[in-house]
C-alpha cells in the first residue's frame, strides 16, 4: 500500500504522522519506505539525529521532493510491502504526484474549522486525481487533537458526513511527540504504553483494516 499525507495548509502534523505510521508498520514485521516528498526535508532530517544517536534504522527514508514521484513509488513499491509519502507543502505540481502515486491519501486536520475550509483546495485536487484515479481512497486523520474540547467534537461531527470520511482514531495533542522528534525517536520507544503509542497503534490498525492497496507488477 502507498500511504500518502497530504494538506496543503502547514502545521498540521504530516511529518509526525509519516514517521509514525511508517514506524508502527515496520514493528509489525512489514518493509516500509518512508519518503520525503517535501523539499524542507524533516523526515529526512529525523533520519539523520537517529544515525547521529546511534539508533537502529526502522525504514528505509529516502528524499524524492519531485514532480515525478508518482512514476517512481511503483518502482520503490516493489521493494516495501508499504510506502510512506510525507507530503509537500503548497506545490501543485508535487501535490498532484503524490495524490497520483497513493493508493490511500491521509488529510491530516486540527481540530478547528479553519482547518476543514483550508482543506477546500486539497479536497479539489483529489477530485482531480481520481479522473487518473477512480478508485483512490481518501480519509481526513484528526490530529493534535483535545479529545474532551468542544472544538475537537465540533470538528470530529462536521468531518463525519463529509467525503472524504473521517478516521475513527484521533491522535491527541501530547508533549511526547515533540521530545520523540528531536531525538529522532518514536514515541512507543520513549513509552510503549503511552496513550500517545496506543493511540498511532489504533489508527496504523484502522490504515490496515481498509484492506487498501494495488498489485505491483
Amino acid at each position: 500500500m502507498i500511504i500518502a499525507l497530504l494538506n496543503q495548509k502547514g502545521g498540521v502534523g504530516k511529518t509526525t504522522l509519516a514517521l509514525h505510521i511508517a514506524g508502527e508498520l515496520a514493528s509489525r514485521g512489514n518493509r516500509v519506505t518512508l519518503v520525503d516528498a517535501d523539499p524542507q526535508g524533516s523526515s529526512l532530517d529525523w533520519s539523520q539525529q537517529r544515525a547521529r544517536e546511534g539508533l537502529p534504522r526502522l525504514f528505509g527514508t529516502i528524499g524524492l521532493a519531485r514532480d515525478t514521484l508518482h512514476r517512481e513509488a511503483p518502482e520503490l513499491a516493489r521493494d516495501a510491502d508499504h510506502i510512506v509519502i510525507d507530503g509537500p507543502p503548497r506545490v501543485a505540481g508535487l501535490m498532484r504526484s503524490a495524490l497520483l502515486a497513493a493508493d490511500l491519501v491521509l488529510i491530516p486536520v486540527q481540530p478547528s474549522p479553519l482547518d476543514g475550509w483550508a482543506s477546500a483546495e486539497m479536497l479539489a485536487l483529489l477530485t482531480e486525481a481520481r479522473i487518473y484515479r477512480p478508485q483512490l481512497t481518501a480519509r481526513f486523520a484528526l490530529n493534535r487533537c483535545g479529545a474532551r474540547t468542544v472544538i475537537a467534537r465540533e470538528t470530529a461531527e462536521t468531518l463525519a458526513d463529509h467525503d472524504p470520511p473521517m478516521l475513527a482514531t484521533a491522535i491527541g495533542q501530547r508533549v511526547v511527540f515533540a521530545d520523540a522528534a528531536q531525538a529522532g525517536r518514536l514515541v512507543r520507544e520513549i513509552d510503549r504504553q503511552s496513550l500517545a503509542a496506543r493511540e498511532i497503534a489504533a489508527l496504523t490498525a484502522e490504515i490496515v483494516g481498509l484492506g487498501i492497496g494495488r498489485a505491483v507488477p
